[in-house]
């Protein structure tokens, strides 16, 4: 594995660096205070290729690599997780769905408005009773002739009220638990499909997070995406790569909450020094610059691995799981180092620890990256 990046990677990174400090920078305290989703830009990622970027040319895709995926991610994070959050699941999640599992006819349907950014994906798997465990799915999706009919409700789905296309778990034999789920491609508009109320979150505030419900919602019979009762393995593959966005973002947000610190630090005095000319503030600075450049290192090992198409479904777990939970260490630090202003709403080092938590509870927990990376671990010495 190369440790620099390639000319092409530095050219994605350093476009997403300029436009992120350019555009993203600019309003993002109030767009987090507001909840208000942005949809400008938005449009504008999607006018600089970036919200299909992994995905091949014929469906609208510049095709890139991983890597370079993962750095956009954590430029946008850099400055707005809510915004790189909406990015990284539409691209993941949703989109990656579909054009991992779905036949030609729901690719050519639905993968040129996704992967230009017309149209935003929603991926529904959680549930109020089915978070970790799958098992627990109470949605269901029942054969009716040529059409299925789906009945239940999806919570914390991002895009949930601004999404056009949404793919959907459901229950399609109950008996077999998780083995017995499909997944289904679902449109906004369709009859008796609706969406609850934009979620008030603790952090990620302008991204958009709702509930989606399901009454007798008919969709046609080639909505199901791959194979009846797959949707759990196919489920679990989608999060695989999903994951590799989370490590970026949570780098991303560290990273932030780093510089911000070094700033302050620097400029702040006591007892007739700057606070950075202390011991104790150089090592805090110091092991959080370590750690974020080991997620960011493991983030593209995991990255780089799914590139060569080797099996990638534990580092990725690695990445994501170093990557939130430092994340969070660097968000407490720079909450720490900024003393009573980190603790305003002014500064950014109280969005960073509000935006970080997350990292360690979606897309699979850091209890459920443990038993994924465990379970690998003893396989290998088995």
């Amino acid at each position: 594995m190369q440790y620099e990046l390639t000319e092409d990677q530095k050219l994605i990174r350093d476009t997403a660096r300029e436009f992120a400090e350019k555009h993203v920078r600019e309003g993002v305290l109030e767009r987090d205070e507001k909840c208000t989703f942005p949809h400008r830009l938005v449009e504008q990622l999607a006018e600089l290729g970036f919200m299909g970027m992994v995905y091949p040319e014929q469906y609208g895709g510049s095709e890139v690599d991983y890597v370079s995926f993962s750095c956009v991610i954590e430029e946008l994070a850099r400055w707005d997780a809510s915004l790189a959050i909406t990015v990284a699941s539409h691209t993941s999640l949703c989109t990656g769905h579909i054009y991992e599992f779905g036949s030609d006819e729901l690719k050519n349907k639905y993968l040129p408005d996704l992967v230009s950014g017309k149209v935003l994906g929603g991926w529904g798997l959680t549930e109020p009773g089915a978070g970790s465990d799958a098992s627990g799915t109470k949605t269901t999706a029942v054969l009716d002739g040529d059409e299925w009919v789906l009945n239940g409700a999806k919570t914390f789905i991002t895009q949930g009220t601004v999404g056009g296309t949404f793919v959907v778990m459901a229950s399609t034999d109950k008996s077999l638990g998780s083995k017995g789920i499909s997944a289904f491609v679902v449109e906004r508009g369709t009859p008796g499909f609706s969406h609850g109320a934009k979620m008030d979150k603790l952090g990620h505030r302008s991204s958009d997070t709702a509930e989606l419900i399901f009454e007798n919602v008919r969709i046609p019979k080639g909505n199901l995406i791959g194979n009846l009762n797959e949707g759990f393995i196919q489920s679990m593959k989608v999060l695989e790569g999903g994951r590799i966005g989370i490590a970026a973002l949570s780098t991303g947000i560290a990273r932030g909450a780093l510089e911000d610190s070094i700033i302050h630090v620097k400029e702040r005095v006591q007892f007739g020094k700057p606070l950075a000319a202390l011991q104790s503030i150089q090592f805090k600075i110091a092991d959080m610059a370590a750690e974020i450049e080991a997620a960011r290192l493991l983030t593209h090992r995991a990255a780089f691995t799914r590139d060569q198409g080797l099996p990638y479904n534990h580092y990725s777990s690695m990445a994501k799981l170093y990557a939130s939970e430092i994340c969070m260490q660097a968000a407490h630090q720079c909450v720490q180092m900024l003393g009573g202003s980190g603790y305003m709403e002014e500064y950014h080092a109280q969005r960073y620890f509000r935006d970080a938590k997350l990292m360690e509870i979606g897309e699979g927990t850091s209890e459920i990256q443990r038993l994924v990376i465990s379970r690998e671990v003893f396989r290998q010495f088995s």
